[in-house]
């Protein structure tokens, strides 16, 4: 009873009005200080350092400045990434002013400048020179921006950048609170809908961030415990105890993993799978509350969702939102009009299919750089077959929502019809797992694995 008015107590963190209160107490002063543009100009400060760090991680893993174009090369690409940046604000600032065309899709224009300076790097010659390793280490940074700077573009379009500062969208496009290249807390449009406004808000965002990093360590424990005892990783202190399942990586090009084991890893790979990305997200969701910006959670409890859609939109709410804006409403607001189903299929497609395999395309060093393309078509079809299985299937989750949602009285559903539906949740995502998996094995040894779950030989 205790622990569970405790879990209930902890659970409520930021809603508690004594301790929000004590809160306000304890920290009077900074929070006094902590004015709404103070607090953007220390996260724009931070953000300096990453537009410096990042690129040069993204080019030379671990900052190497020995690595082929030395510092020369690593300048360069801080400076075309920034450059990059500040063409991006010039013209959401001005986009009224912009030509037509461009205005009219702003999105693609961004990335046809980008894939012009692939096709550049594709075409010349490797001198091992300082010039072309920094060409080479814009492809590479610049998917970090790309869909910042098409948030950054967004809020143009929107009328929504003129008389903001530079500093303010520095905070998201090089963000010193933590990130891939999916933007948490999307641009400063959905940032500043969230900013807390007073003392108290500021305080109850804090109290909420500092729940999520509590929540974020626990996750990374659990993680730590999982890694030894079950998958019995010989770095962890528990590994001498550990059942050492294996992981798909591992079962995929070997054959012969009883059909019972595979079954175990690939559920147990979706906890793990579940666990690492929410506590990542809720460092730095938290991290973003303790500034004043409340934001939503990029992972909540989507191991409890009764569908695809909903464990979809609770699993990693950042990227799903990010297709969202640039592929799902574009398409369903111009195509299939004259038939809603076909309009929500083709935008769920769009989105989760080709936009998501678009999204990975450009973190594919092998296709944007080295062209080679054995591994690329091998992922592509890999990838191509995950992105339209989950498409599929978020589509006939929506449809069953709407037909439930229609009905005139939704009968009441049992405990075992719920877990019944979350347990075929996590089979369709376990399953689907196989195609995602950033392993190097080919289609044929997928299909195979995934046959052998079934007894087919």
């Amino acid at each position: 009873m205790a622990v569970a008015l405790l879990v209930r107590r902890f659970g409520q963190l930021h809603e508690d009005p004594a301790l929000i209160a004590r809160w306000q107490s304890w920290l009077g002063p900074l929070l006094t200080w902590l004015t709404p543009r103070r607090r953007r100009s220390l996260l724009a400060l931070g953000a300096l350092y990453i537009a410096v760090r990042q690129p040069l991680r993204e080019m030379f893993p671990g900052v190497d400045l020995q690595a082929p174009g030395g510092p020369v090369a690593g300048v360069i690409v801080v400076l075309g990434c920034f450059a990059a940046v500040v063409s991006a604000y010039v013209a959401a600032s001005r986009f009224a002013s912009l030509p037509a065309v461009i205005r009219s899709r702003p999105q693609v224009w961004l990335h046809a400048a980008f894939w012009a300076l692939v096709a550049i790097a594709w075409l010349v010659p490797d001198d091992r020179g300082p010039g072309v390793a920094a060409l080479a280490g814009l492809v590479l940074a610049l998917p970090f921006l790309l869909w910042r700077m098409g948030y950054l573009l967004m809020s143009g379009q929107r009328g929504r950048v003129a008389g903001s500062r530079f500093g303010d969208h520095l905070l998201y496009l090089y963000p010193a609170y933590g990130g891939t290249n999916t933007p948490y807390g999307k641009g400063l449009d959905h940032l500043a809908r969230h900013e807390a406004a007073s003392e108290e808000a500021l305080a109850r965002s804090q109290l909420a961030g500092i729940k999520l990093l509590i929540l974020a360590a626990i996750y990374n424990g659990l993680l730590a415990l999982m890694a030894g005892l079950v998958y019995g990783d010989p770095r962890s202190a528990w590994s001498g105890h550990g059942l050492g399942l294996p992981r798909l990586e591992q079962m995929l090009p070997a054959a012969g993993t009883p059909w019972a084991t595979a079954w175990v890893s690939l559920y147990v790979a979706l906890v793990w799978d579940v666990l690492k990305l929410a506590a990542r997200g809720h460092e730095i969701v938290g991290i973003l509350r303790l500034f004043g910006f409340n934001v939503f959670r990029n992972t909540y409890k989507p191991l409890l969702a009764p569908s695809i859609v909903e464990f979809w939109n609770r699993y990693y709410y950042y990227f799903k939102e990010l297709l969202v804006e640039f592929f799902f409403f574009p398409t369903y607001v111009r195509r299939f009009r004259r038939s809603p189903r076909l309009r929500i299929f083709a935008a769920t497609l769009a989105a989760a299919g080709f936009g998501n395999l678009y999204y990975h395309l450009l973190q594919h060093d092998a296709f944007m750089l080295t062209l080679q393309w054995a591994t690329i078509g091998s992922w592509l079809l890999s990838r191509g077959f995950y992105c339209l299985l989950l498409s599929v299937g978020i589509y006939l989750s929506m449809r069953r929502e709407q037909i439930r949602r229609g009905t005139a009285a939704a009968p009441s559903v049992s405990v075992l019809t719920q877990v019944r539906r979350v347990a075929g949740v996590w089979t369709f995502f376990a399953l689907l797992s196989i195609w995602a998996d950033d392993s190097a094995a080919g289609f044929g040894q997928r299909v195979s694995f995934f046959l052998a779950l079934f007894g087919v030989r």
